[in-house]
């Protein structure tokens, strides 16, 4: 196996990726339906928008590959980025410098790879948009000018979130090793701890933009039965897809935490106790609304949902706990529903 290299200019290229905040970072809506789309488009098993780390590639946006990262040294894309131009392998069995990749010759089994490089706005290579299959196949002219576009739409994305308030936030709020603990590696979602760094941050930014801060606590209904009949595999499907269904049915500057478990919170900023209902409701039945996949099955997922408006100063741990109440009140009155808890006194 031939590692992935390191470009010579590498210092200033990883520079141009530490400064644009996306390391460990949750995962965006519009990545996860770009590399949605993606798949469909090319019919491969899975896309991957790969970040080129010092030591891993860590993955912005996957789909159809359950890790979060690998070692660089074993990367198909560090090869591409090394390069800095598009890399396309028909059959890595048959290819030098991967036949006897361990991410060829144990799962998830890559045969056939396509990447192509993005770039930071000052023309550093950061990583790749990639996509990976099980089966030896080509890439037509065609394909590869698709693939090119869909890159660019990528890197589009990427530079206007740097420019914009989110990664300012980011920049403010948590180092970038802090937010490795911040994040949830299976759902790709902020976690407990996630929660209490920002709660503060949320409810101040709430009062100063004359809104209230709300909380939404939602919880898969009858969860145990899907890891019992399909696997814990299939439980962790179920979570990531539940988590990208919640976060599309959330506007872009609500927060989503996976707080444990079958358990989520979003902390929303509300006008009144009306459009809260209404994105809770939204949340419900986007989970709710068609079944997901887990492998060859089809499964309808509910979910019950607990709601709650923080009173002036209410701490977290008052707001999740009447949120809790009204949450357990829905699943006693049947499940698959929303119920708002009454402003303390």
């Amino acid at each position: 196996m031939l590692s992935a290299p390191c470009p010579p200019d590498e210092a200033i290229r990883q520079r141009a990726l530490d400064d644009l905040e996306l390391l460990d970072t949750p995962a965006e809506l519009y990545l996860d339906t770009l590399v949605r789309l993606t798949r469909e488009l090319f019919r491969v098993d899975s896309v991957l928008i790969s970040l080129i780390d010092r030591d891993r590639q860590w993955f912005k946006a996957r789909i159809g590959l359950e890790v979060a990262q690998t070692p660089r040294d074993i990367s198909f894309c560090g090869h591409a980025v090394a390069a800095r131009s598009p890399l396309v392998v028909e059959d890595a069995r048959l290819d030098p410098r991967f036949a006897d990749n361990p991410l060829v010759t144990a799962a998830p089994f890559i045969r056939f790879y396509a990447g192509q490089p993005l770039y930071s706005l000052s023309e550093q290579p950061i990583g790749t948009l990639c996509l990976l299959h099980s089966q030896p196949r080509a890439l037509t002219p065609e394909e590869g000018l698709r693939l090119r576009d869909l890159a660019t739409l990528v890197e589009g994305y990427l530079h206007l979130r740097t420019l914009g308030q989110q990664a300012q936030m980011l920049r403010q709020a948590v180092s970038r090793e802090q937010r490795k603990a911040l994040i949830d590696p299976l759902t790709q979602l902020w976690n407990r701890a996630g929660l209490q760094q920002f709660y503060a941050r949320e409810q101040a930014a709430a009062g100063e933009q004359g809104l209230q801060l709300a909380l939404i606590y939602c919880d898969l209904d009858h969860f145990k039965r899907v890891n019992d009949q399909f696997g814990h595999a299939g439980g962790d499907q179920v979570l990531w897809q539940s988590a990208r269904r919640m976060s599309a049915a959330l506007r872009p500057n609500d927060l989503l935490v996976r707080l444990g478990g079958e358990e989520f919170i979003a902390l929303v900023s509300v006008h009144d106790a009306g459009e809260l209902q209404r994105i809770a409701e939204r949340m419900r039945q986007t989970l709710g609304g068609t079944p997901m996949s887990v492998g060859q099955h089809s499964l309808s997922v509910t979910a019950s949902l607990g709601t709650a408006i923080a009173a002036a100063g209410e701490a977290q741990a008052a707001l999740l706990e009447r949120a809790d109440s009204a949450l357990y009140l829905a699943k006693q009155q049947g499940r698959d529903r929303t119920v708002h808890a009454n402003h303390p006194h």
